[in-house]
């Protein structure tokens, strides 16, 4: 994707799937409008409800009556995060977009860093929460059991794949719309999509750029059993990508 210097600035969307997040979304939509704002980013805010049993519809209604930004859809079920997600990969209007979560754990200011990045004629910007040069990613409150396993998976992508990203799970990450075209049909109905779009653009050769991201939780409890259900799924769609990667002659590759 390129731009002249007379062209007016790349139109950003940012994707945020809600699931019964009553008690912040209007905070995250908001701090994320207001930054994109303060810096001049034209973007849109694409919000998906993900079959939410609280007020998050009624929210959202009231936030794009606010902001005429704000957009929302509701997803049927059965919900997941990868369904949700993909509601609006199908539909959103910018040149770029973003996939940022609904409890504010993703820092407003580091989108602003990726879009200023994209610009340099990145395919796509993957954030890293493990940051290695100049000042450390501020993570904060990860649970113990979650790092383990997050470790685990990551280091074991880089072996895998040969690649220096160290962050692959993280899902906070931003993308070209044509990569995104390029990139379908998608398989994940989870958070195992968060997996499945950097892998793809990596084997298949699209250009991306790392940046540093911080993140604080602001949940303080996961079903352990959750998490080893996802674990099994992350691991599909890891051997999927290492299949293509090793099995169709570079018929996906960027041209």
């Amino acid at each position: 994707m390129s731009f002249s210097m007379s062209d007016k600035k790349p139109l950003l969307s940012v994707v945020i799937p809600a699931h019964n997040e009553e008690w912040c979304i209007e905070e995250t939509v908001c701090r994320f409008h207001d930054t994109l704002c303060i810096h001049g980013i034209p973007h849109e805010i694409l919000v998906i409800n993900d079959n939410s049993k609280d007020s998050t519809e009624h929210i959202l209604q009231r936030l794009h009556e606010k902001y005429p930004e704000v957009r929302y859809i509701n997803n049927v079920p059965p919900h997941g995060f990868g369904r949700a997600v993909r509601k609006w990969l199908d539909n959103f209007s910018g040149d770029y977009v973003a996939i940022v979560m609904a409890d504010l754990s993703d820092n407003p200011d580091d989108l602003v860093e990726m879009y200023k990045k994209a610009l340099e004629w990145y395919d796509c910007i993957f954030g890293s929460r493990r940051w290695r040069k100049g000042r450390k990613a501020k993570v904060v409150d990860y649970p113990l059991h979650k790092k383990i396993l997050n470790r685990f998976t990551n280091n074991l992508i880089r072996l895998m794949f040969r690649i220096r990203y160290n962050d692959t799970t993280n899902a906070f990450k931003l993308y070209s719309k044509e990569t995104i075209n390029w990139l379908k049909p998608f398989l994940s109905n989870h958070f195992n999509l968060t997996v499945e779009l950097p892998l793809k653009a990596i084997i298949r050769g699209y250009s991306y750029a790392v940046v540093k991201t911080d993140w604080i939780n602001r949940k303080t409890w996961v079903s352990k059993l959750k998490i080893v259900e996802m674990w099994s799924r992350y691991f599909f769609v890891i051997l999927y990508c290492l299949l293509e990667q090793w099995l169709s002659m570079w018929d996906y590759r960027k041209k």
